[in-house]
Parts: structure tokens; sequence; C-alpha cells
């Protein structure tokens, strides 16, 4: 299935953030970041981008009980200015150390 245009340009960035693929101790934050911006159908369709690419070296059922686990236990915002850092890299508009909700 072939992502929207918006959805293609942040899987796209997220490569360019990320080039080796996403770590492990980044997966909560990073999904914590886009469910601050996406939908949950959105963020579904980038999770599957990732996966199907070999980007995110998960499971999808496994994404599925992170995105649940952020909304019970909210990481720690060290992790994500980790994360928005490597977005920003990539070239994520949004990522920005002082953009905050």
């Amino acid at each position: 299935m072939a992502l929207p245009p918006f959805l293609t340009s942040i899987v796209g960035w997220l490569r360019a953030g990320y080039p080796n693929g996403v770590p492990e101790q980044d997966y909560i934050p990073l999904f914590a970041l886009l469910t601050r911006r996406l939908s949950e159908t959105e963020v579904d369709a980038v999770a599957d981008a990732l996966i199907e690419d070999g980007d995110l070296p998960i499971e999808k059922t496994d994404i599925q009980v992170l995105i649940t686990k952020i909304t019970n236990e909210m990481p720690l915002e060290t992790d994500v200015d980790r994360v928005r850092s490597h977005l920003a890299v990539g070239g994520w508009p949004l990522a920005e150390p002082d953009d905050r909700r």
C-alpha cells in the first residue's frame, strides 16, 4: 500500500535521522513523538513501512504494545529529546528541542 506524500516524507525523515535503523531504546520515545503529531492510523502506516523495509526490526504486534505502553507510561523527556535530535538531523520540521505540546 502506497503511503500518502506526507507520510512518505515522515518515513524519509526517520530514515535520514536513523540511517542504520531505529535502535531499540528509541522505539518508545519515537512513537511518543509520532503520536503527538499523527493519528493512530498514520502512526500504524509509518510503522508498517519501517517494519516492511527493515528499518524497525520488530513485529507489528510489538509496535501496538509499545503504543499502548506510551499511553500508560510516557518516556523520559531526555529520551524524547534524544529522538527529537535524530529526527531534526533527518529534516523533521517539528522536531526542534523546544517544540512541546
